[in-house]
């Protein structure tokens, strides 16, 4: 073990954020930590780097174990170059080398005892540098800043003139060249572009260290993680595996807690009906059975009810009007900023009920593609033409939407009169904004929360085609799933760029991939796309006759490799018509059977009850007779009227018995229907 976190408790004046949080991570192990926006996931890698004390409990590293953290936001204020800032890191490993090659110069010019001396030291140091990989850490440096995104052309700029993305890379990159025993890492892949996410994927998959992760990439996750520690209001909880198989496990538990609370509730129900009843009856016996239940009821356990989980968030996007069967045509398109040529001759069509993904290495131009269609930039070259009754949504991260002087609510409540107070908050709650910070100013909101806001309007609008530029940025894994859900109903047709492979795995149709100023078509998700990719790209680099060209993306197009069109084959089996009707019919029957045997338990208890009230109504018409003078007088009337009241009597301590048991079987019949 390299890591132990003992019941870790974190408040910041009444909020607790983190309440006896315990968990321990192995040698070697890749774990990830998860939860919503404010779950205290980032809290939690402060406190175990040291940055952060916290209120009780402990996070204890392995003795002689090296810890490495990169944070959300890096600041580096280094006037070297993008080169250096990584040679650094291997400050010791340079030292030996110079060492090493003093050593070979004085040893030219001793002898005796003194060269032995030296020849002893050289092989000692020459033994530690190979250990160290000094032969190899100039190209194991050039290795990771390529894997990171940046080319050989960036590796003379100056860290200070880097954006606060590219700053993040050189931190990772430090960090990753250090090679701690644990790294903690929080959101790296933030600002990274696929083809360095999945080389991040690589590198830890085999990095000989154990990695705690803080990430929404829920593919990055799936492909990383061997364990997952999820806060949700302030506990933990641990799940071994990957995401995919927490997300299901999750679900299950959940389900199981919920099934156990209902049925706890429905139990409650049961006993405190069948205490008013027995307290009714008025009698010694059934009062004392009342009781008796009274106190079992006082000492159950009672569970809390699981968190509701957007179990009332439930975005539905529908067009107002249907659009044509062409929804997009767009050929021929060119577009370049000076010498830089994004792409060229493309030829695009999308159609009605298409949910297409555009994907590329950052730079490729995918963004002034969704721009140029909304007029935004103009084309070099090439024609757009828009289908019948098709109406425009886009969402961009410029958020040109938005008024400024507005608060959240009026801004969603302004754009949808129609909508009452509680849609406006729950949409606005499904991207992240509640309480009080609906009423906060869009002017006074972040970049990335004013990009959830344009998000959350734009979910709402009744267009019939939504374009969309990385809708998932500044989102936690659930608004995510809600989004997700959102556009998988939908009917209208759906064009967006985007970096989240899950994302894109769970919503696409098809896939444009950007490459080589061409797009080329993947008639699938992100796992399909993934399975073709070598294969099209063997096609499109060696297609040959000059056809490089061609309409890279039309759907029905699969008839030679120029068209670069991935589709998948389509399968089909049938099986007999026969099969299971057997085993459906016997679990019919079953069913008609159990339903039929619950209407006899309800029958039977109305029954009892009705016997129940009859006989107490005979028990009170012969307390008035013998309150008569006429009938206190008469000892014949006398012995047969209290010889009625004993068989009463009897016949109502045998009714009330059954009534219980009766009860109890309709309640439990009742609970196994139900779940």
């Amino acid at each position: 073990m390299i890591l132990s976190c003992s019941h870790i408790t974190k408040a910041f004046a009444a909020d607790v954020v983190l309440d006896d949080i315990s968990f321990h991570i192995e040698d070697y192990e890749k774990a990830a930590i998860v939860g919503i926006n404010g779950a205290g996931k980032t809290t939690l890698l402060r406190i175990i780097v040291g940055e952060m004390e916290p209120d009780s409990g402990q996070a204890v590293l392995s003795r002689g174990k090296t810890l490495g953290y990169l944070a959300q936001h890096q600041d580096l204020t280094s006037h070297q170059s993008i080169y250096d800032e990584l040679l650094e890191v291997k400050r010791p490993v340079i030292e030996m080398e110079e060492r090493i090659r003093s050593l070979e110069q004085q040893m030219k010019h001793v002898t005796g005892e003194e060269l032995e001396q030296m020849f002893e030291t050289y092989t000692r140091l020459t033994h530690q540098f190979e250990l160290a990989e000094g032969y190899s850490y100039r190209s194991e440096i050039i290795g990771v800043l390529k894997g990171l995104g940046f080319t050989e052309e960036d590796f003379p700029r100056e860290i200070s003139t880097l954006s606060g993305g590219q700053k993040t890379r050189v931190s990772l990159g430090k960090l990753l060249l250090s090679r701690p025993d644990i790294i903690l890492l929080d959101e790296p892949t933030n600002h990274l572009d696929m083809s360095s996410i999945a080389w991040l994927e690589n590198y830890l998959l085999n990095y000989k260290g154990a990695v705690i992760i803080v990430a929404h990439d829920r593919y990055f996750l799936d492909k990383i993680a061997t364990k997952i520690i999820e806060l949700e209001n302030g506990h933990g909880s641990v799940y071994l595996g990957n995401y995919t198989a927490y997300s299901q496990k999750k679900a299950l538990v959940r389900e199981a807690q919920m099934k156990a609370y209902l049925n706890q509730q429905q139990e409650i129900r049961h006993q405190e009906e069948v205490i008013r009843k027995l307290r009714s009856f008025n009698r010694e016996k059934s009062i004392k059975r009342a009781e008796s239940r009274e106190k079992m009821l006082s000492k159950i356990d009672v569970l809390d009810k699981p968190a509701e989980i957007n179990d009332e968030m439930n975005l539905r996007l529908e067009p107002d009007t249907v659009s044509g069967e062409d929804v997009l045509t767009i050929r021929n398109l060119s577009k370049a900023f000076g010498d830089n040529l994004l792409f060229s001759h493309v030829d695009i069509d999308i159609r009605r009920g298409e949910r297409v993904a555009i994907i590329g290495d950052n730079g490729t131009g995918k963004t002034t593609l969704l721009k140029i269609i909304n007029q935004l930039l103009p084309a070099d070259s090439g024609e757009i033409t828009l289908g019948s009754r098709v109406s425009i949504a886009y969402y961009d991260q410029d958020y040109q939407v938005l008024h400024m002087d507005k608060t959240l609510f009026d801004e969603l409540q302004d754009a949808y009169p129609e909508m009452n107070n509680t849609k406006v908050r729950s949409v606005l709650a499904a991207f992240l904004f509640t309480g009080d910070d609906v009423f906060k100013r869009i002017g006074d909101l972040s970049g990335g929360e004013r990009g959830r806001v344009s998000l959350a309007k734009l979910m709402l609008a009744p267009a019939n085609f939504l374009i969309l530029d990385e809708p998932t940025n500044h989102l936690d894994i659930t608004s995510k799933e809600i989004l997700e859900d959102a556009l998988n109903h939908y009917t209208g047709t759906i064009l967006y760029v985007s970096h989240d492979r899950y994302f894109i795995n769970r919503t696409a149709t098809r896939i444009l991939e950007l490459a080589g100023e061409h797009f080329i078509n993947y008639i699938g998700n992100y796992d399909y796309y993934l399975e073709k990719r070598d294969l099209m790209a063997q096609l499109y680099l060696g297609g040959g006759s000059g056809q490089g060209n061609e309409p890279a993306d039309r759907p029905g197009q699969t008839s030679s490799p120029a068209s670069y069109n991935a589709t998948p084959w389509a399968a089909s089996s049938a099986a007999p018509a026969s099969a299971g009707v057997s085993d459906t019919r016997q679990a019919w029957q079953a069913k008609k059977e159990e339903q039929a045997r619950q209407r006899k338990r309800q029958n039977d208890l109305k029954k009892t009850e009705d016997a129940i009230a009859a006989l107490e109504a005979r028990d009170s018409q012969l307390d008035e007779l013998l309150s008569q003078p006429e009938v206190a007088t008469d000892v014949a009337k006398l012995l047969e009227i209290n010889q009625e009241k004993e068989e009463i009597k009897a016949q109502l301590e045998t009714l009330y018995e059954n009534w219980e048991n009766l009860a109890e079987d309709v309640s439990s019949a009742q609970a196994d229907s139900d779940h």
